[in-house]
Formats: C-alpha cells, sequence, structure tokens
C-alpha cells in the first residue's frame, strides 16, 4: 500500500477513548470516588490551582471522602470549591479536615445519570466520526493528486472503518460498564 500515514487518524480515535474514560471517571455513582474531585480547582496563593496541589483526597468510608488540606487556612476555600463544582455531593468541614458525603441514588437521578452517560457517549462517537472523515478528505485528496492508486484509497478506506468499528464497540463496552455500576 502506498505511503499513507494513518497515526493522526488513530491519535484522535484514542483521544476520544481517553476523554470518555475520564468523563466517566467523573460520573458519580453513589460510592465515593477520589477521581470525582479531579476537576474540582481551588482558589488559593492569588490563583486556582487543582484540588489535589492544595490537599489530600482520602476515602473514609462506601459513602465519604475525607479532604485534609497541606495548609489549614486553606480549608474554608476548599470547601467552597468543591460546593461551586456542583457535583451532587454534601460537604462538611470541622476546622481541619472537608468530608465530602455521597448521597444515595434514586431511580430517578440514576436515570439521569445514564441519560448524562449515554450523551457523553454519543459526543465521543461524534469525535470518531469526524476524525474519519477528515482522514477519509485526505485520502481523496492523495488520489486525486495522484499519489495513491484507487485500489489503496478502498484499502485505505477498509482499514479505517475496521478502527472505526472497533472504536465504536470500546466506547460502548465504556459505557455499558459505566451503565451497569450507576444501576447496580
Amino acid at each position: 500500500m502506498a505511503d499513507f500515514d494513518l497515526k493522526p487518524f488513530d491519535t484522535k480515535i484514542e483521544a476520544a477513548k481517553e476523554w470518555l474514560a475520564k468523563e466517566y471517571r467523573g460520573l458519580r455513582t453513589g460510592r465515593a470516588a477520589p477521581s470525582i474531585l479531579d476537576s474540582v480547582q481551588v482558589s488559593a496563593y492569588g490563583s486556582m490551582m487543582p484540588l489535589k496541589q492544595v490537599g489530600n483526597v482520602g476515602i473514609e468510608d462506601a459513602r465519604t471522602l475525607r479532604v485534609s488540606a497541606y495548609d489549614a487556612g486553606l480549608i474554608k476555600d476548599i470547601e467552597k470549591a468543591i460546593s461551586a463544582a456542583n457535583l451532587g455531593v454534601g460537604t462538611s468541614s470541622d476546622g481541619a479536615t472537608v468530608r465530602v458525603t455521597f448521597p444515595e441514588l434514586s431511580g430517578e437521578r440514576r436515570e439521569q445519570l445514564v441519560k448524562f452517560a449515554k450523551g457523553k457517549l454519543e459526543e465521543a462517537r461524534t469525535s470518531v466520526r469526524l476524525a474519519r472523515d477528515e482522514s477519509w478528505k485526505l485520502v481523496q485528496e492523495r488520489e486525486r493528486e495522484g499519489t495513491l492508486t484507487e485500489d489503496d484509497k478502498f484499502s485505505l478506506k477498509d482499514e479505517i472503518q475496521k478502527k472505526i468499528d472497533k472504536a465504536n464497540e470500546e466506547l460502548e463496552a465504556a459505557f455499558e460498564s459505566k451503565e451497569k455500576e450507576m444501576t447496580s
């Protein structure tokens, strides 16, 4: 087959899968998971900083996380940042640590979360489709320029489609796993 680099295409597919995995890590399931706080930004020392740079997050029990600040003066800022992140969790402070509690999920909330997760799956699939369309366009341009034969063009089309099918299967598997976690 002619010299055509599918690495940029592969990179975009991997980026879509990683993005979906990151989105799903932050999706609350009723169990305490420190990763839900990864997106929290705390106002500290005159700038916004990730929570993990100003404190340590640990699991206290199945539905409670404990955040210990490296600087006790930041406890109020940490509590405020977690509340402002609108993660659907409760916060309380004893002056030395912040406790983050996860309420039990209602049936209605579980349905909302599954619907949200499905929406994220669709966003990832859209990214994959856009990557496919970009690559296919490049393949067609190369054929018009004469650097690819028609046979090469169709071989590449098949290869791209196989990668798309595999990526969509992996994205669907990630959704099904998260859905199972949220409904059990």
